[in-house]
């Protein structure tokens, strides 16, 4: 997994940037600042095009550790995070998870919400969700062994496979990713940071809150408060919904060495809450 411990901004000529290290506070600030002076020297060239070359997936991602569940000889094996708007994310080294986005469904009931053919559209997202179900039931099907759990997310579906560990570079993992129509920028993610990842707290925007203004590591006592007041208001907030639910289960093997992350994101996720998903 690929989320370096240390970082730190530096400025160059005006122009800053983020630099990372697994080894130290200086590596990280070295790093930062040879960012920085890319970045300069290449609007004194005028080369404009390449300056947002660190995008999403391209880099670590900068992202407190808030838990580590180890192995035996301490090497980690998950590790939960805080995404870049407030959410706590799971990122699994064996777990896999496979994301698939079917875009945000319509808002339920109301005359003005029937009138606008929100229900057929809600219908419509019904059947995106049931092909994916579909398919996953396929694939443990063709593929004896193969024990999925399958959740209904707000704005798609997302599997866990419980039956053995695998590996985010493993062939058998593109293959699951183009038959379940994996989102793309989850795929390049996954690569990236050799991990697999699941939300496990709302989007903040989905349960009438902002996302946080301050973003870790906090550059001042400031900043770390504000973002400490937001995080207060977010949690009350988010204490009315769920991540996902349970939709589906293929097979009930669960082996032991995933059998207490499963657990953790069915808890966090509030996947038995039966509340609304954000």
């Amino acid at each position: 997994m690929n989320f370096p411990r240390f970082w730190a901004r530096a400025d160059h000529d005006g122009f800053l940037a983020w630099g990372w290290s697994n080894e130290s506070l200086d590596a990280a600030k070295a790093l930062g600042m040879e960012v920085a002076r890319r970045i300069a020297d290449r609007i004194q060239r005028g080369d404009r095009k390449h300056i947002a070359r660190y995008t999403y997936g391209d880099r670590p991602l900068r992202e407190e550790i808030i838990r580590e569940f180890s192995d035996n000889g301490g090497t980690p094996r998950a590790v939960i995070t805080r995404n870049a708007y407030g959410c706590l994310v799971l990122n699994t080294a064996k777990l896999l998870f496979v994301d698939v986005d079917l875009g945000e469904p319509p808002e339920r009931g109301g005359v003005l919400n029937r009138w606008l053919g929100s229900e057929k559209r809600m219908a419509e997202h019904s059947a995106k969700q049931q092909v994916v179900l579909d398919r996953a039931i396929a694939w443990a099907r063709n593929n004896p062994g193969w024990c999925w759990r399958i959740y209904e997310t707000r704005a798609g579906v997302r599997l866990a496979a419980t039956h053995r560990g695998f590996d985010p570079v493993d062939p058998i993992c593109t293959a699951v990713f183009d038959w379940m129509n994996a989102d793309p920028l989850y795929r390049r993610l996954c690569a990236n940071q050799k991990c697999f990842r699941a939300r496990l707290t709302p989007k903040p925007w989905r349960c009438g809150h902002a996302p946080p203004r301050e973003r870790w590591p906090f550059l001042d006592k400031r900043r770390a408060q504000q973002f400490e007041e937001w995080q207060e208001d977010y949690i009350l907030s988010a204490r009315d919904y769920s991540t996902c639910r349970l939709m589906h289960q293929t097979g009930n093997n669960v082996v032991v060495e995933l059998a207490d992350l499963i657990a953790v994101h069915d808890e966090l996720a509030r996947v038995s809450s039966g509340l609304p998903l954000a």
